[in-house]
């Protein structure tokens, strides 16, 4: 067993090893990396990562990435692909295969396999001069490295070069897609980005001036309505005011018909709005979670809920149609 010094100057000088290939790939890619970038944003098909060993367990890293990034991607095992796998591709796929030495035997037979059903064949070797390197329709190769193993044995510089480039492919990809932090959302649903993406302001279709009916609490109900009137696109409620825009009520079609069948024949138009108005409502902030939102309008069993500022002053209404799709959202304990 070696000394704790001994250790720190091996995982300094594995780390260092690491760090020098990678930060060479910078200036080594060019052409070839950026032609496969190409080919990838404009694949009709999958991306479909290949390799055996470490190399594979790279692979799966990078169909991952490509996947979480806008590009559609698998992973396919070389050996299962020899044995039935070789359904899963198709003309119009691209198949990036990872290879060190570029003779590794299971990829190696994969080559004609993978011609054959149409795919474009994209290697991502260190020896560019390989069967691998040699017969595929695009080779990034990044060159012969020293393993930062004791024993120059297990792959470790390798494949480290292996998923800073497919990292870089990935990214790159992403960018020529316009990708958006929304679309990450998107495929990052669990995540802390996507949570933190879904909030009442995000999620509420009606707002403050082009969508969003309010009026005076003082007004007469025929004024009222007259005054929703004018907005472009009505929510299912009205939110009522004071004199200073503060929220103080909140008026739905449901409500109307209520009173409607309460009153008769009565000129209930002619009556102030605050008479049939609920007073208080429920409400949420700006800032607030949707799932806190679904939640209030869960536990309560209504359609709409006002959203106010610090100052409770109304700025938009979130209903539960909002609300239908988005799975992150869970029902948590009403207010």
């Amino acid at each position: 067993m070696g000394s704790a010094q001994h250790d720190l100057d091996l995982a300094r000088k594995a780390l260092r090893s690491e760090g020098r290939a990678i930060s060479a790939l910078a200036e080594r890619i060019g052409e070839s990396f950026q032609e496969a970038a190409e080919v990838i944003f404009r694949c009709s098909g999958k991306v479909v990562l290949t390799g055996i060993g470490k190399a594979g367990i790279i692979g799966q890293k990078i169909s991952a990435t490509l996947a979480s990034t806008g590009t559609q991607s698998i992973f396919l095992h070389p050996v299962e692909a020899l044995h039935g796998d070789l359904g899963r591709l198709a003309s119009g796929d691209v198949v990036i295969a990872l290879s060190d030495s570029g003779s590794t035997e299971e990829i190696v037979r994969l080559i004609d396999h993978v011609k054959a059903r149409g795919a474009y064949l994209i290697a991502v070797t260190g020896t560019e001069e390989s069967p691998l390197g040699a017969h595929c329709d695009k080779a990034i190769c990044y060159g012969r490295v020293e393993e930062a193993c004791p024993l120059g044995l297990a792959p470790t510089v390798s494949t480290s070069c292996m998923l800073a480039l497919g990292d870089a492919l990935a990214l790159t990809v992403m960018e020529m897609r316009n990708f958006t932090p929304e679309d990450f959302a998107v495929f990052h649903p669990a995540g802390a980005l996507g949570r933190k993406l879904l909030t009442v302001e995000e999620a509420m279709t009606f707002r403050s001036g082009e969508r969003l009916s309010v009026a005076g609490d003082k007004l007469s109900l025929g004024d009222a309505l007259g005054q929703a009137e004018k907005v472009e696109r009505r929510t299912g409620a009205m939110l009522l005011v004071d004199r200073e825009g503060r929220l103080t009520g909140i008026l739905t079609d449901a409500d109307l018909r209520r009173a409607m069948v309460r009153r008769g024949g009565e000129k209930i138009t002619e009556c102030p709005v605050g008479e049939f108005m609920t007073p208080d409502p429920k409400h949420v902030h700006a800032g607030d979670l949707a799932s806190e939102a679904l939640a209030i309008l869960h536990q309560y069993r209504i359609d709409e809920l006002p959203v106010v500022d610090g100052d409770h002053r109304p700025v938009g209404v979130i209903d539960v149609q909002d609300l239908l799709g988005i799975k992150t959202c869970q029902p948590s304990s009403g207010r």
